[in-house]
This record gives structure tokens, C-alpha cells and sequence, in this order.
């Protein structure tokens, strides 16, 4: 009888580690030969019907560039890591700036530039710009001409590449988690970061200093992205609505459901201060100019 209930118990403490064993680790199987794999979750990120799954592929960390080529012209996308900040301005020109709101965003990625001369011809086979030069950012394209861009690189690329919401370029031009709260888009001092009316438009038509400038040589922002302010103003995937700014806290805003304009943010080459600032708000409807380009967002 004490065999007997000495038996019992090794089986019931047996079974207990096993079962603790399996919660604890967790049990592959193999379908082919039956046999048996224990592993920690902490140690993997995926398990396959066979034993362990492959690797996931790696993700930029915040602030990190991902290199993408389209027909032989390379572009980089930076990480920007989700979070919360105050979106719009209590002081500024506009009232469509008001009431400062707080903005819940996730992660996503954005063009370390403006989407140059040579990546639309690389995608369209053509080259709509007034100020022409390859690494200067591609102007005189209208949002709906983006959309048709964006269309074509994502078939060449089997990406999902689109434009920026108004809410994540904001929190880019910000700094994201990284923002130091400049004026502008990675410093106090315009002149520092941005191409904009007194460095460009002022200088003339006869000066070489007119119009756009060649992308990523002024200094970038917190997370090392170039050009949200000045140079060309940028289109946002948003339709503009002065009254949309909600005074409580929205988490991944996407603009109101309808509209006859969509966002444009940034300021330009054109643009005075004041028209520079991150929470400045502008608009534009169905054309082009040579001061209206866009970057690209995933």
C-alpha cells in the first residue's frame, strides 16, 4: 500500500512540474518525428509547425533611417516612435491653430527629406519643377498628383508609402519623443534650419540663393529630418478644417471626413517667419506652385 501511494505522489509531482514546465516555457512539436521542443517566450519572437519560427525582420529604432531605392535612386524614411503632445498653438497668427489639444500617435515613419527631383522622375518619368536640380525637392505638384505618385511607387516598391497626416507631421516637425519644444522644426533660430523668405525669395530672381535649395543642407530637427521648415511647403494627406481641432484628447486624428482643400504645412522659401512656425496651418486646393512639394510617409 505505501509502494502503491508512493507511486501516486511521484506521478502527481510529475505532473504538476510538467504542467508548470508547459505554462512556464511552452511545447513545439515536431509533426514529423513527434519529438518534443521546450523554450522560454522571452527567447523567441515566433514559433513555425516544425520548432522555432524565423526571425522577424528588424525595425529601425526611433530616430533611425530605412533605406529604400526605387530605380536605382535611394531615399530614407526615419522611425518616429508613437507618443503624446500638445497639437496647435494658443499664440499663434491664426485662430485655426486653437485650442491646444493633446494628440495620441503611433509609431509610423517619415521621409528624412522633401521627395526630391530624381525620385519622381525615377517613379513618373518626368520632372514638373520650376527650379530644377535633382536632389531639390520636386514642386508644382498637386495633392492629387502626389496621390498618383504614391500609387506608382508603392507598385514598384510592394510598399505602403502615403502622405503624412496633419497630427504626424506635426509631432515630426516636433521632434517626437525627442522634442527640445522649438519655434520651429529643430531650432529657435529660422535661418539655422530652413530656406524661407529673407535667405531666398529677398535675394532676387537674378540670385542664385532664389527659389528652392538642394534638401538636407540646413540642419535637421531632433530626429534628424531635414527641411520641415522652409524650402517647399508640404502636402498633408488631411482635408483642412478650421473648426475640426478638438479640445480634447484624439488619438491618431485623420481631419475632417470631407472638404474642398487639404493641409499644407511648413512653410517655404517664400514664406516669412511667422508663416514658418511647427503649428502653422495652411491650405491649398486642387493646383500646383513652385513653392508646393510633399514627403512621404509609411
Amino acid at each position: 500500500m505505501k509502494r502503491n501511494l508512493f507511486k501516486v505522489s511521484l506521478f502527481l509531482i510529475g505532473m504538476a512540474a510538467w504542467a508548470q514546465m508547459a505554462s512556464a516555457q511552452g511545447i513545439v512539436v515536431n509533426k514529423t518525428d513527434g519529438t518534443k521542443v521546450y523554450f522560454k517566450a522571452s527567447e523567441v519572437q515566433s514559433v513555425g509547425v516544425y520548432g522555432y519560427g524565423e526571425e522577424p525582420e528588424p525595425q529601425p529604432q526611433p530616430g533611425e533611417g530605412q533605406t529604400v531605392t526605387v530605380n536605382g535612386v535611394s531615399f530614407q524614411m526615419i522611425a518616429v516612435e508613437g507618443g503624446t503632445f500638445q497639437m496647435g498653438s494658443n499664440s499663434g497668427s491664426d485662430n485655426d491653430e486653437k485650442p491646444v489639444h493633446e494628440v495620441r500617435l503611433n509609431s509610423f515613419s517619415i521621409g528624412q527629406t522633401e521627395v526630391t527631383q530624381d525620385l519622381w522622375k525615377a517613379v513618373m518619368g518626368t520632372n514638373p519643377s520650376n527650379f530644377k536640380g535633382n536632389k531639390k525637392p520636386v514642386e508644382k505638384v498637386s495633392w492629387n498628383d502626389c496621390q498618383t505618385f504614391i500609387q506608382k511607387l508603392n507598385q514598384l516598391t510592394g510598399k505602403q508609402f502615403r502622405l503624412p497626416t496633419e497630427a504626424e507631421w506635426e509631432f515630426a516637425a516636433r521632434g517626437g519623443t525627442q522634442s527640445k519644444g522649438y519655434t520651429y522644426s529643430g531650432s529657435n533660430s529660422l535661418s539655422d534650419v530652413a530656406w524661407y523668405v529673407v535667405n531666398s525669395f529677398e535675394k532676387g530672381e537674378d540670385s542664385p540663393d532664389y527659389g528652392t535649395h538642394v534638401v538636407g543642407t540646413k540642419s535637421p530637427n531632433e530626429l534628424d529630418i531635414y527641411d520641415m521648415t522652409g524650402n517647399v511647403s508640404e502636402w498633408c494627406q488631411d482635408w483642412y478644417g478650421s473648426d475640426y481641432y478638438a479640445s480634447s484628447v484624439v488619438n491618431n486624428p485623420q481631419g475632417p471626413s470631407s472638404g474642398d482643400s487639404h493641409v499644407i504645412r511648413g512653410g517655404s522659401w517664400r514664406k516669412v517667419a511667422s508663416g514658418c512656425h511647427v503649428s502653422r496651418r495652411d491650405y491649398g486646393y486642387t493646383g500646383s506652385d513652385d513653392y508646393l512639394g510633399f514627403r512621404l510617409a509609411q
